[in-house]
């Protein structure tokens, strides 16, 4: 009683088929394959603006939690 032969993925796959029908379930590849994508270039787009593009124009400003010093 260990895990399912072949057969029985066959089988489940079948139902799957008969009860939504396959222009269905490609249509539910393709919204998925669509939203993995969205989802990639969203990273990719955070990733990217995180990333200073001059450290040079982070200079003088105050970090939350960073106290500003008078010069004597």
């Amino acid at each position: 009683m260990g895990s399912f032969s072949i057969w029985h993925w066959l089988i489940v796959l079948l139902i799957v088929v008969l009860l939504f029908g396959t222009s269905k379930l490609k249509n539910i590849g393709k919204d998925l394959g669509g939203a993995v994508k969205g989802f990639k270039d969203g990273m990719k787009e955070a990733s990217a603006d995180d990333k200073p593009a001059d450290p040079s124009a982070q200079v003088g400003q105050t970090i939350e939690g960073e106290a500003k010093r008078d010069k004597v």
